[in-house]
């Protein structure tokens, strides 16, 4: 293939990703707030023995839903108010911030996939009943990819791949080494913390075109 071809080659290719990508295949962006993640125990530490957490709204996540009750996060240099609870319980808890709200609580997060909390910054959580320090758990949130096992075939992408995704919006930036997680219990989105919406002028929602790579991720359940 002489230089010419390849040329027009590349020029298509980067083409079809600006105007959404091969088959015309976007992926819906949501930003997600702070929120915790409690085990059961945890729960009735902080709301009472035996108390359950009351359901609020599904989540986009099959078997997810936002939680009417909320905690305040408290750490060395400020607190958070207000923050909600995630269910259903977990086997650890966990609470997922930005680094906006790391700078008000004093602590210094690592930058984790959610359920990667070993070594994590410790925190403390308030609840109407009691209070919990976490040694560990406080976690700033990779952004990631939920695809069911189809979305990854349409995608030509695989579980563990880092992938770039540019941001469509009014100030278009390009997220890179972005984690595809392939579940058939997932649906088709990214979950990206309020910093990086905010970057990209997305309040709730919005949208991207993925643009694949090889580069493999670390996936830890």
């Amino acid at each position: 293939m002489d230089q010419t071809n390849v040329q027009s080659l590349v020029e298509q290719v980067l083409s079809e990703y600006h105007h959404g990508g091969r088959n015309g295949l976007t992926i819906p962006i949501a930003v997600s707030a702070r929120h915790v993640h409690l085990s059961q125990a945890h729960v009735e530490a902080l709301f009472g023995a035996g108390y359950q957490l009351t359901h609020k709204a599904d989540l986009s996540q099959p078997g997810q839903f936002a939680a009417e009750e909320t905690v305040i996060i408290a750490g060395p240099k400020g607190c958070l108010e207000r923050v909600r609870i995630l269910g259903p319980a977990r086997g650890e808890s966990q609470v997922e911030i930005s680094r906006t709200d790391a700078f008000k609580l004093g602590l210094n997060p690592p930058l984790r996939l959610s359920g990667d909390i070993k070594g994590s910054s410790p925190v403390t959580v308030i609840g109407p009943k009691g209070s919990v320090h976490l040694s560990q758990g406080l976690i700033i949130a990779q952004n990631h990819i939920h695809m069911t096992p189809e979305d990854a075939a349409a995608f030509n992408v695989e579980h563990g791949q880092c992938v770039k995704v540019k941001v469509k919006s009014e100030r278009p930036i390009t997220f890179e080494n972005v984690l595809i997680r392939v579940s058939d219990r997932y649906k088709l989105e990214m979950h990206i913390d309020t910093d990086e919406g905010n970057a990209a002028l997305i309040s709730t929602r919005g949208e991207g075109i993925l643009i694949p790579s090889h580069t493999p991720g670390v996936i830890h359940s």
